[in-house]
């Protein structure tokens, strides 16, 4: 299990100060969530336009209106690519498929390490006055 210091500098992603650097981040197969984004494993199953996940990661949630973003990393490079669902939702954000652990890094929340397999990456909605994505 790597700590998130070494996460964070093997993908050169910045958290901010406050987090523990030695702690260590946990690689689950199951669903898990960080922050307002959800990561709920899927059979197998068609998937749209995979592209590998780059060396510098992808951000599935862009930073918008002072938030921040989510990056995806792939934890052994070519090990992880990134596509659309075959049917999709407003909140399908995309399907995430990793032959060895990937990581999913916030500057407020640190490291995710989610285990080899299938993900679809969903947005989280909240209902208020009326339903809307969940902002962090």
């Amino acid at each position: 299990m790597r700590t998130l210091a070494e996460v964070t500098q093997a993908t050169g992603f910045e958290v901010l100060e406050h987090l523990e650097a030695e702690a260590a981040v946990p690689v689950i197969g199951g669903l898990q969530a960080q922050g307002d984004l959800l990561v709920v494993p899927m059979p197998a199953g068609e998937m749209t336009g995979p592209v590998p996940v780059p060396a510098g990661g992808v951000a599935v949630i862009e930073a918008v209106g002072g938030g921040h973003e989510h990056r995806l990393f792939a934890g052994v490079p070519g090990s992880a690519v990134l596509g659309r669902p075959a049917t999709s939702s407003a909140q399908a954000v995309g399907v995430l498929e990793c032959t060895e652990p990937a990581y999913l890094l916030h500057p407020e929340h640190g490291a995710a390490g989610i285990a080899p397999g299938r993900y679809e990456l969903r947005r989280q909605r909240e209902q208020a006055a009326e339903e809307r994505l969940v902002a962090d």
